[in-house]
């Protein structure tokens, strides 16, 4: 009679098991290619917000902003200065649309805030995740590679992260809760990777931190708050609020 080796079995069971923990907590593994979410409209503004944008100066601005759909009235702390479809900022370098100025505007924004929703929806509902729940929404000192990533719970960055990949490289993160990010901290691009490829699904509230750095696209079905002196080289998209404090927004390239 011929008997099965037991130990074989026993090996192949846990390599089996050690290969699929580690496509959830191992974030140096190769993720599978992930396709850019398609931004339309709403990547004509490094700035988009349905109910108010509101800065204590003095922040600096590169790229257009928008407000949809509340009225012009709701941005405030930028010292706008009204001309015909559009107003300018001497803290701005682009133009500001409000839901209240003359057509095409209102109509142009109203577009743009639906590709918003659609973006977002699309980010959140990305399937079969590369990475879940890694490190339980911790992040901090980590080094990402592409790939769609997944919470449940908020996601904290308590020290600065690493996003490592290639120019055409896309990062997707899923998040259920908030994300919030603590104060002098960095999210660091290398191997080429661009923040127009990086993309922030917040069903909660986006909070950086004092005199942090991030990158990328976020898109929040809430509020997005700016602290003081933080930066962005990517996008603030919400589906309430942006609230800004002398920082520095620079549209993608």
């Amino acid at each position: 009679m011929k008997f099965k080796n037991p130990f074989s079995t026993f090996a192949f069971a846990m390599l089996v098991l050690i290969s699929s923990c580690s496509k959830d907590n191992n974030p140096t593994v190769n993720a599978s290619n992930q396709t850019a979410i398609n931004l339309r409209a709403s990547g004509n503004y490094v700035i988009l917000a349905k109910t108010a944008i509101n800065n204590t100066p003095t922040s600096t601005i590169t790229g257009n902003l928008g407000l949809s759909p509340a009225a012009e009235s709701f941005i405030t702390g930028l010292s706008l200065t009204d001309a015909t479809g559009f107003a300018t900022s001497a803290q701005i370098t682009g133009h500001v649309f409000a839901a209240d100025m003359v057509s095409p505007t209102s109509s142009n924004l109203t577009t743009a805030v639906e590709n918003m929703i659609t973006a977002y929806n699309d980010a959140a509902g990305r399937q079969n995740p590369d990475f879940l729940e890694l490190a339980t929404g911790n992040i901090g000192g980590k080094t990402l590679t592409p790939g769609l990533y997944k919470w449940t719970s908020t996601v904290t960055i308590p020290t600065s992260v690493t996003l490592n990949g290639g120019a055409n490289d896309v990062w997707i993160f899923q998040i259920s809760q908030n994300l919030s990010m603590s104060a002098a901290t960095n999210i660091i691009l290398v191997g080429g990777a661009q923040a127009k490829n990086i993309f922030w699904q917040v069903a909660g509230h986006a909070n950086l931190g004092v005199g942090a750095h991030f990158e990328g696209i976020i898109l929040s079905m809430t509020g997005i708050t700016f602290q003081t002196g933080a930066s962005i080289n990517g996008r603030a998209l919400a589906q309430t609020a942006v609230i800004l404090d002398a920082n520095t927004i620079v549209d993608p390239q």
